[in-house]
């Protein structure tokens, strides 16, 4: 037996993106039903980001989400650039005229979220199975699925969002392939990541431009350190053992007087690197977001914070969409959040290619990355491009109760 079921809204992927637009809908008034593959302890596990923009951190404060960010997240006014065996602060905070950026990990995000949402009775599916989206030519599309005890459940919906990651089943609902253009770029490389019981042996994030490839020194509390070493793309994560990790990571990172602080490695994996962009962003009331949209590479930071800036539209359009029967910024979601999915493509894989070392590299390739470097840390002007982008260059378009006119929402550019 099926149970036949209603909601304005049917979400797929319990993510920070699909949890996040179900709290902004719930808000303005808008029910969803959020479905979820993988178990809570799963989701409220796995490691991901943890650099936040300003605008990320004061949304989330804005709707009620901001006690354990405020308490535990480590606020910092810009980041280091290590090359040549040098290290320069790059100040964002006076660079953009106060802006900042806080470490505080995705995992307590999702943590936060899934709390404020089974403390609202949300309607909250994890372990499900057999996800479909169906009737998608029709203003009542279908979220099919079996939930963990083995119920099928059809939900008819307003609007379905797919904020169910990369390899979700969202995007790939889209019928006809000429209705999505997907552009991708794949880098020669990986990030060996590892999580340490190790105090950071730095008061902000370090960049780490070396000839033997990139290193990255951030932290996700004053205990917890988490760092990177770029290796091949095929690397073998057994070739790692953990003396050989800190031994690589204190050479790329060394500089006079400063010293590595080492401990037990809790975690460690290798993330591939790649861009990834699909268009539009939409198909009638289907609607993608996060990295079910779009994937760039971690250098910039900015995955998470583009997942947020996603959302934050589309609770907006949904709210109008839905609630008021006004189609005018939900016409406008994909163009609105793929300009700033491109600007913050352009920011990820211009930090990628500027610190990264290709095999084979020659001179006139490793002379240029250094040129580029030397410029952020001698020019003013060049210092200022990246912390505008890198802090979150434009105002994120939210108003739950819909209170602006769409051109208010709305700008024609994010800059």
């Amino acid at each position: 037996m099926i149970v036949r079921q209603r909601t304005q809204v049917g979400i797929v992927g319990a993510g920070p993106a699909g949890l996040l637009l179900s709290h902004l809908l719930a808000l303005a008034g808008i029910d969803s039903v959020v479905v979820e593959s993988r178990s809570r302890s799963y989701c409220e596990a796995r490691q991901r980001a943890g650099m936040l923009e300003s605008t990320t951190v004061e949304l989330l404060r804005e709707v009620g989400l901001g006690r354990r960010l405020d308490a535990e997240g480590l606020e910092h006014d810009g980041i280091y650039l290590q090359f040549a065996g040098e290290r320069h602060h790059v100040n964002f905070r006076e660079l953009t005229g106060g802006r900042w950026v806080t470490i505080y990990a995705q995992t307590e995000i999702v943590k936060d979220l899934i709390a404020a949402r089974v403390a609202a009775d949300a309607e909250l599916e994890f372990n499900v199975t057999q996800t479909e989206v169906s009737g998608l030519e029709s203003d009542r599309p279908v979220l099919a699925y079996t939930d963990a005890a083995g119920q099928r459940h059809e939900v008819a919906c307003d609007a379905i969002a797919g904020c169910d990651g990369f390899h979700g089943i969202t995007r790939r609902s889209i019928p006809g392939s000429s209705l999505l253009t997907a552009t991708e770029r794949s880098y020669p490389y990986g990030w060996l990541g590892i999580l340490a019981q190790a105090p950071p042996s730095t008061d902000e994030v370090i960049y780490c431009r070396h000839e033997n490839g990139f290193a990255l020194h951030s932290m996700r509390t004053p205990e917890i350190g988490r760092l990177y070493l770029q290796v091949p793309a095929d690397e073998d994560i057994d070739r790692w053992p953990d003396d050989r990790i800190w031994e690589e990571l204190r050479h790329r990172m060394a500089v006079p007087g400063w010293e590595l602080t080492t401990g037990p490695i809790l975690e460690k994996g290798i993330t591939p690197m790649r861009s990834f962009v699909a268009a539009p962003m939409r198909y009638r009331r289907l609607f993608l977001a996060g990295d079910a949209a779009h994937i760039v590479p971690p250098t910039g930071a900015k995955g998470l914070n583009l997942a947020v800036a996603d959302v934050a539209a589309l609770a907006t359009a949904l709210v109008r969409l839905v609630r008021d029967g006004r189609p005018e910024l939900a016409d406008a979601y994909s163009d609105h959040c793929l300009e700033r999915v491109w600007r913050a493509t352009h920011l990820a894989c211009w930090m990628t290619t500027m610190l990264h070392v290709i095999p084979g590299q020659d001179e006139f390739e490793s002379e240029l990355q250094l040129a580029q470097l030397r410029n952020l840390v001698t020019s003013r002007a060049a210092a200022t491009m990246l912390a505008e982008n890198y802090t979150g260059y434009a105002p994120l378009r939210y108003d739950p109760a819909t209170r602006l006119g769409p051109s208010a929402i709305w700008a024609s550019s994010v800059a």
